[in-house]
């Protein structure tokens, strides 16, 4: 079946294109790798003093990470009822476009004799630029796909945004070793490419900014303000979703397994920096492999799950997930995160791809997009402050990365469980509606 109103799509899909050089350049390579070295050189080791509390680098980077995400968790159900009830979702798109955007080139200015503080700061507005900016656009995919095409479309998107993160990645490296050639500043290369990272970002953007549609308010007839009326939208949302059991089950498998997907992402390019030593060139090289797998991974279980069902790829996945973080743990050469990498490269793209695709096949047919998927967004927030907190955590207790890996298995598990307890229930009141549909016919 092909897509329909494909320049809207591909309009929607350019989003990815555009944002997702945050979170490959940003959180996932250089900043984070930036942020190590800055530090070490600043301090004179990794422990260093943020408003005079003394940790480790790495540790304040899953903090302030995680601080981040738990801002926009707290913020995103109003903001997206109040989208829905006024129908300007778009307008909270552009919004935090260019908050994150401004942000990543305000990077530039980080360098040994600036204020960590204020770079703290930065990152923390950048991020949730970024993920305030993907509540609205994940609302948009049950607007402009039907169902039996949402895996399709949601593959399309994360594949844009794969290449494109790549393409910009590949522009910093080449900074990165021409400038080293050419013997210049050895900071100045990835603050240049911060600073692409945000015109990137905004320029892209406009394109859906043209193309998507503009949003039709949920409320015709304001009665209160846009407040009161947000907090309605909400209340009504949650009876919703609160009457939907295969829906509400495979959120709590989702919000575990996110921990552990989300916290990997996150921290792989600074365990193979602190555990296994390897050098940043080839952690950054190592990371563009993974985005051009990923492509493979979101399309290749889009297509399984046509075959088999959402829930039972998922769960594979998942599965795949735990052999991964296990496999991380007695991990011990350069050539062993190499074979891992294409590993995490396959499920990164599929699990991502089809967890949204299959949320937006559970909500029930509404104008309350923004709403629901606040809801869908505020779990994977939550989840990944919880995951992103623990491995800080468990790090700054033990000292051992490989420890804080070992945990997310469990967290891994506890989704599993979840997502086949959905896949039950969904089966369970398939067969009910069967039965009830048998005696109907029969009388």
């Amino acid at each position: 079946m092909s897509i329909p109103n494909k320049k809207v799509v591909n309009g929607w899909a350019m989003y990815d294109w555009a944002n997702s050089v945050y979170n490959l350049v940003i959180t996932t390579t250089f900043f984070p790798l930036y942020f190590i070295s800055i530090t070490n050189a600043e301090f004179g080791g990794d422990v260093v003093d943020f408003f005079g509390w003394k940790l480790k680098n790495s540790v304040l980077y899953d903090y302030a990470l995680a601080f981040a995400y738990l801002l926009i968790a707290f913020a995103m159900p109003i903001l997206g009822s109040i989208a829905d009830t006024r129908g300007n979702k778009k307008n909270f798109l552009r919004f935090f476009t260019y908050l994150g955007g401004l942000s990543c080139m305000a990077f530039f200015t980080f360098t040994t004799n600036s204020s960590l503080e204020l770079a703290v700061l930065y990152f923390v507005l950048a991020t949730v630029g970024y993920c305030g900016g993907l509540v609205f656009y994940n609302s948009y995919l049950p607007e402009i796909a039907p169902v039996e095409l949402r895996d399709r479309v949601s593959a399309r998107g994360y594949s844009f945004g794969y290449i494109g993160s790549v393409l910009l990645q590949i522009i910093g490296f080449a900074l990165v070793l021409g400038f080293d050639a050419m013997k210049l500043p050895g900071d100045l290369a990835p603050r240049i490419t911060f600073l692409l990272v945000g015109l990137w970002w905004i320029g892209f953007a406009q394109i859906p900014f043209v193309r998507l549609p503009k949003s039709q308010p949920s409320i015709e007839n304001h009665k209160g303000s846009i407040f009161s009326d947000g907090f309605a939208e909400l209340k009504k949302v949650y009876a919703q979703v609160r009457r939907m059991p295969v829906l509400k089950r495979f959120l709590r498998g989702f919000f575990f397994y996110s921990m552990g997907v989300q916290t990997v992402m996150m921290v792989a390019t600074i365990f193979g920096l602190k555990e296994l030593k390897m050098p940043q060139t080839n952690l950054i090289g190592c990371v563009v492999i993974i985005q051009l797998v990923a492509v493979l991974g979101a399309w290749g279980m889009a297509r399984l799950s046509e075959r088999y069902g959402n829930f039972r790829i998922i769960m594979l996945t998942v599965l795949l997930w735990i052999g991964i973080c296990l496999a991380a743990y007695f991990m011990t050469t350069q050539t062993q995160f190499y074979f891992l990498a294409v590993g995490v490269g396959l499920v990164m793209g599929g699990i991502q791809s089809l967890s949204r695709s299959t949320y937006a096949k559970l909500i029930p047919e509404t104008r309350d997009t923004a709403s629901f998927f606040s809801y869908y967004d505020v779990t994977e927030k939550i989840s990944i402050v919880i995951g992103l907190f623990s491995f800080g955590y468990i790090e700054h207790l033990t000292g051992d990365m490989r420890t804080s890996v070992l945990v997310l298995t469990g967290f891994f598990g506890i989704g599993l469980l979840w997502v086949f307890s959905a896949l039950q229930k969904q089966r369970s009141l398939a067969a009910a509606e069967k039965s009830a549909a048998y005696e109907t016919e029969t009388i």
